[in-house]
């Protein structure tokens, strides 16, 4: 460029003295204008090699991207590979868990009819109870705990204070319990006896179990005088452990002087019920 430039300085020089002013002025113009386009040809070059720089640059990112993305679609077909493995054996095993779960939601459903022929039956007793006791009376209750049916009858209706000796009017109550045992024979019936807390010896009787005890017997007794098979009564004393007030008043411990009559299905036969099902569910596999 430079010697362009000296070049054009001594043309000039030599156009100087060789021609007029005329033409040397036209040369000065035409020179300049040949610079003007010199420089734009130059602002011109030098943008297209910044572009191509940056162009270059981009061009070596997408190499960079094309090669992480070839990476990735790779990474994808073998997880895919790897996921269909997985898959094939996840089905297999959801389909045994499935098959396995109905299992148990029949079996669970067979326990549940079994489990509501008792409760229906412990509803039968409940109504026959009520409706052969009474329950109008306010020293006898008839009650489900836990899905076992009871008679809660007051110590005043069937002894004497101290005593194990069973009252006349008792029998009266105790006949109607009778009724609806024998009426159950499928069914036994725990006798219960309860005490307060107030210390208890008097002759053979020891303290309140024994007291308790006796006093089931007792009512045992009369029962199978009245006509219940033996076999389905037992006798069981819980002494002042199982309070239904504080012993503090002379009220509380009235309440807590009780004999309970538990009626409850015999367990050998209810475990038979379930057996039967679960031979039935079975034989239907």
């Amino acid at each position: 460029m430079k010697k362009i430039m000296l070049l054009s300085v001594a043309g000039m020089l030599i156009l100087t003295s060789c021609v007029s002013k005329k033409e040397f002025m036209a040369l000065e113009a035409k020179q300049k204008e040949t610079q003007d386009l010199l420089n734009t040809a130059t602002v011109k070059l030098n943008s297209c090699l910044s572009d191509k720089a940056a162009s270059m640059a981009r061009v070596e990112a997408m190499k960079e991207q094309l090669a992480d993305l070839r990476k990735a679609n790779q990474d994808l077909i073998d997880t895919k590979g790897n996921l269909t493995t997985l898959t094939q054996k996840g089905a297999e095993n959801l389909e045994k868990s499935l098959e396995s779960l109905k299992e148990k939601d029949l079996k669970i459903s067979r326990l549940q009819d079994a489990l509501t022929k008792k409760d229906s039956v412990t509803l039968a007793i409940v109504t026959s109870l009520k409706k052969a006791v009474g329950i109008n009376d306010p020293d006898i209750e008839v009650n489900v705990e836990k899905g076992v049916v009871f008679i809660s009858i007051a110590d005043k209706l069937l002894f004497k204070s101290g005593s194990y000796n069973v009252t006349s009017k008792a029998k009266d109550v105790l006949a109607k319990v009778a009724k609806v045992i024998q009426s159950k024979p499928d069914f036994e019936a725990m006798i219960e006896g309860h005490t307060d807390s107030r210390t208890y010896s008097k002759g053979v009787l020891v303290d309140n179990w024994d007291l308790s005890v006796k006093r089931s017997t007792s009512i045992i007794r009369v029962l199978q005088e009245l006509g219940v098979n033996p076999s389905q009564l037992i006798a069981a004393g819980r002494s002042s452990y199982v309070p239904l007030a504080d012993n503090d008043t002379s009220e509380n411990r009235a309440k807590n002087r009780r004999t309970r009559v538990v009626v409850l299905p015999k367990i050998d036969q209810f475990y038979e019920m379930i057996e039967e099902e679960m031979k039935n569910l079975s034989a239907e596999e």
